[in-house]
């Protein structure tokens, strides 16, 4: 069954969409929300709280994409749990992603003009312009919030190839976000 397939399903309120959907993108969920989480349990609460989320929000939206619209509602779960239980602490890896991040993605505070969808439009006419193996390391990253030894294994490369390959795609998204009037 294809995304439409399974899109139609939500929009018909037909029940076997939660099934369909766990079937095919349960594991990839998963996995992803256990890469931000590290626990299990978490991680498959954050999932089965997917699929309603996703279940309550089609209709009205009708997500062009599947997996990443429903990728998104996991990790902003996810989040939202790491949020919740880190209050007093502060994950490591996730406060390592968004330094890096912070150094070329402008906050709310010092770009108002700028809505969260017009950068976001700005980021995936970027990742655009980059070679099929440097977007995957980037979303590896900053998307799927893999490690740097992660990313590196996945893509049979060293950690300092990953490394230096991140350096210079984040100069290059913060060159690209001020030629359009985003100073970070």
């Amino acid at each position: 069954m294809d995304d439409i397939e399974i899109i139609k399903l939500f929009q018909n309120r037909d029940e076997t969409a939660i099934e369909t959907t766990a079937n095919i993108y349960g594991f990839r969920l998963l996995r992803l929300s256990f890469g931000i989480l590290k626990n299990k349990e978490d991680s498959e609460e954050c999932v089965n709280d997917t699929y309603l989320k996703t279940w309550k929000s089609i209709p009205p939206n009708i997500p062009r994409l599947f997996y990443p619209y429903i990728a998104k509602i996991c990790r902003h779960l996810c989040f939202g749990v790491l949020d919740y239980k880190g209050a007093q602490k502060r994950n490591v890896e996730i406060v390592e992603l968004s330094e890096e991040l912070m150094c070329c993605i402008p906050d709310k505070l010092t770009n108002v003009e700028y809505s969260e969808n017009e950068i976001g439009s700005l980021l995936s006419v970027f990742l655009k312009t980059l070679s099929v193996e440097h977007q995957r390391i980037f979303l590896l990253r900053y998307f799927d919030c893999k490690s740097i030894a992660e990313v590196a294994s996945y893509c049979g490369s060293s950690e300092s190839n990953v490394k230096t390959t991140l350096y210079r795609t984040r100069s290059k998204l913060k060159e690209h976000l001020n030629s359009e009037g985003i100073i970070v």
